[in-house]
């Protein structure tokens, strides 16, 4: 059995110099959590979502799964959903995908990995769709870029089509589906202006890339 004697010490050592910083700190922590966001992301442990957007505890929700993928029916994340809009009132859900996933490349790699084949289905269903666009990308890693990108903008889509979303909408309440991307190699994520907050940000057919006029 791994040792994880360090793993508690490093939580002493990381409580007692939080304590010396705010000796209230840990008192206001575990008062009612009330954040404006909702991050839907990758489970990769290099992308938390806290420390690369600067916020503290508290400040953001989290649900994440392997290539942050919003399946209509994961019950674990539509939870997540219900519960940060109904009973956190959370006023943006941020999707939130990162080049260099593992999911992403697996997806189309054209080998067998398991169960989470069946869970990567839509983004091979992302990539069929726009083969044409990603075969002209000439670069393999600008061509994963590419489909990280579409990935994100397509589960932005996908969630503001469930039913949750809709009634969050029909409602009246003002509610932000934002689509971002994390870079590893330089720590900034990237706003891939697919942003919507209605019924009206929904495509038909195709989802929108930047500068056309393209429907899901």
């Amino acid at each position: 059995m791994p040792d994880l004697s360090s793993l508690l010490q490093h939580n002493v050592a990381w409580a007692e110099g939080k304590l010396r910083e705010d000796p209230a700190y840990f008192e206001k922590l575990s008062g009612l959590q009330a954040p404006e966001y909702l991050w839907i992301g990758c489970s990769d442990s290099r992308v938390p979502a806290n420390v690369i957007t600067g916020l503290a505890p508290g400040e953001v929700f989290v649900h994440r799964n392997v290539a942050n993928l919003v399946h209509p029916g994961d019950l674990n994340m539509l939870s997540v959903l219900e519960f940060a809009i109904e009973v956190l009132g959370v006023k943006h859900v941020i999707v939130c995908g990162h080049y260099g996933c593992g999911g992403v490349y697996a997806a189309v790699d054209g080998k067998m990995h398991g169960i989470v084949d069946h869970w990567l289905q839509p983004i091979r269903d992302v990539a069929e769709r726009y083969a044409s666009e990603l075969e002209g990308c000439a670069d393999p890693e600008e061509r994963h870029k590419k489909l990280c990108e579409l990935n994100v903008r397509s589960q932005v889509q996908t969630l503001g089509r469930t039913p949750i979303v809709q009634a969050t909408w029909a409602a009246g309440k003002s509610l932000q589906l934002h689509g971002w991307a994390y870079g590893l190699e330089d720590g900034r994520i990237r706003d891939l202006d697919c942003s919507i907050s209605g019924t009206d940000g929904l495509t038909s057919r195709q989802i929108a890339l930047p500068g056309t006029d393209i429907g899901f």
